[in-house]
């Protein structure tokens, strides 16, 4: 079809058939991870976090007008929201900057659209420390590139424009092995490019007018499969002041600036407690326990629509924890959580942490908040956002224990303001459980950041796991089923008998100035099974300390730390 323009209806066609392409390939771009562990999830990362945004472009898609301006908030900050992962947080910081660029007309021409592609790149670079040639960052920088091309050369009909891009960053994403060994060696293009490309291929599909589904069904937004937060109420026994927990997000439609803020606030305090007003330039993120939800919710029209509402009746909530407490005590784990009746502390901390044992230890390390996720699911920005709502604190460190999970943990330190977040980058939860370790009440935030950031890097890391494909990397040839001991920068033993590849693991990961050894074993291990390793590694390595206890974690067999 020949059109010089796109309007707001065909762009939120163009947005639902891309999320719907993007969610039917999921498993598929999964499977292009390099690394063949049971885990690979940028097919999954990026399909809830475009799967955020698409659960409410899809109620604008069904009302009789739809405005630009309303669906680029909509893009942006569903997705914003519902990052998750590095690929799911690039692809949010893309829709980001791609909205930014075309928010401001009715209709998109090739001129609008190539400036738009080109804002989205910038901000997903921006977004990223370290930008790295050969992945999602490549393949979206390859398709603006072509798109300026294409509108400097006058080219006006948007399907031929798109048509090419898709074309040429086709072939981005084709050179990727050749920027990246490690694509080449396992014998795969990028997850995240593919993933991109999906998206785009799906909202060319639907430009071109072919028959698709864009209902967006519940089972494709909820959060059923994802990380699930560690929230049993610490106050079961304690009386509630104010009975409606009352949750929504504010679409402006004017400037919210300071003073209004303030404002707002002030309002909230008069009418409840625990509350939380995060604003990130469109929107605002409303959380109040309030004995009347009505009176929070006429105050934020004012200010604009509202989306995502939830009020839950505590009291409620209440009777039922007390009577399942009753029922089963022994079943019921209690986690520390925001007492609004207590004066707000100088610090707290958010650890993403798996396993039973492993919660139990960052618990016991004074951990305020445990979000449940990391190697098999990982959190959203606003799993971060709400679990920063419930630590009571003026300074609120965050361990990601993932390098997957870093990016979401920085996003929503971007979006809060009442309080100073620090996330500190570790990358596994050894180097958490070894950050915690070394925090000192008497330093301030800025020392005991310092001392933390530079304590996990002398943390060494190997995990077990098993293979879900054939592969040859690190020079390694792995079968399916094939056990692997995964270190810091690569695979360091593979074998078809999980103890030889433990042992092998820890052997390639030893060196003289190393004193402590601690293994954390699984779900799937029994203790005995793990006595046999520890006392192997004691014989061995007499003059370590070595330190087993029982972490639970799923998939991983066996987690060890070197320190």
């Amino acid at each position: 079809m020949a059109s010089n323009n796109i309007d707001a209806r065909m762009f939120a066609k163009m947005f639902l058939a891309g999320a719907k392409n993007l969610e039917s390939k999921k498993e598929w771009i999964n499977e292009l991870n390099v690394f063949p562990v049971p885990d690979g999830d940028t097919g999954t990362n990026m399909t809830l976090t475009i799967m955020s945004a698409a659960k409410e472009v899809a109620v604008l898609y069904d009302m009789e007008t739809i405005d630009m301006p309303s669906l680029c908030k909509a893009i942006s900050s569903g997705s914003l929201r519902g990052a998750r992962g590095n690929s799911g947080v690039i692809l949010s910081q893309l829709f980001r900057g791609f909205t930014k660029g075309v928010k401001a007309y009715s209709e998109m021409t090739v001129p609008v659209l190539a400036d738009a592609f080109e804002k989205a790149v910038e901000t997903a670079y921006k977004a990223v420390m370290k930008p790295k040639e050969g992945t999602i960052l490549t393949v979206a920088k390859g398709g603006a590139e072509k798109a300026r091309e294409l509108a400097d050369a006058g080219v006006e009909d948007i399907g031929e424009f798109f048509d090419q891009i898709i074309r040429h960053a086709d072939e981005v994403l084709n050179m990727t092995p050749e920027l990246l060994p490690v694509l080449k060696q396992a014998g795969v293009v990028d997850s995240g490019g593919q993933g991109l490309m999906q998206v785009l291929k799906g909202a060319y599909d639907a430009y071109l007018g072919k028959e698709l589904d864009f209902t967006v069904s519940a089972d494709m937004t909820s959060h059923a499969a994802s990380n699930m937060t560690i929230n049993i109420d610490a106050q079961a026994n304690a009386d509630i002041k104010f009975g409606y927990c009352t949750e929504f997000i504010i679409m402006l439609n004017k400037v919210f600036n300071i003073k209004m803020e303030m404002d707002f606030k002030e309002y909230l305090e008069s009418i409840g407690d625990s509350i939380v007003v995060v604003a990130d330039d469109d929107v605002v993120k409303v959380h109040v326990h309030t004995n009347d939800p009505g009176l929070a919710i006429q105050k934020a029209l004012k200010y604009g629509a509202l989306s995502n509402m939830k009020i839950d009746n505590m009291r409620l909530e209440h009777q039922e924890k007390l009577f399942k407490m009753s029922k089963n005590k022994e079943a019921v784990k209690e986690e520390p959580v925001q007492k609004a009746q207590e004066p707000r502390k100088p610090v707290g901390f958010i650890a993403v942490s798996v396993g039973e044992g492993i919660n139990e230890i960052f618990t016991g390390l004074g951990v305020d908040y445990i979000i449940e996720g990391g190697q098999t699911m990982n959190p959203s920005t606003e799993d971060m956002l709400n679990a920063i709502e419930k630590v009571n604190a003026d300074n609120i460190f965050i361990l990601p224990n993932n390098k997957n999970i870093i990016l979401a943990a920085n996003q929503a330190q971007t979006l809060v303001e009442d309080k100073n977040i620090v996330v500190i980058p570790t990358k596994t939860v050894p180097q958490g459980i070894t950050a915690v370790i070394n925090f000192v009440p008497d330093l301030s935030v800025e020392e005991n950041t310092q001392t933390m950031t530079e304590e996990i890097k002398n943390v060494k890391t190997g995990q077990v796991t098993y293979a879900v494909r054939d592969t040859n990397i690190d020079d390694k040839e792995i079968k399916q089923g094939d056990f692997m001991g995964i270190g810091d920068q690569g695979i360091l033993s593979v074998g078809s008998d999980m103890k030889d590849v433990a042992l092998q693991m820890i052997d390639e990961m030893m060196s003289e100035e190393l004193e402590l050894i601690s293994i954390y074993y699984g779900s799937d291990i029994a203790e005995e099974d793990a006595k046999v390793i520890r006392d192997e590694v004691e014989k061995k390595y007499g003059s370590c300390d070595i330190e087993l206890q029982y972490g639970g974690q799923p998939i991983y067999y066996y987690i060890v730390s070197a320190e």
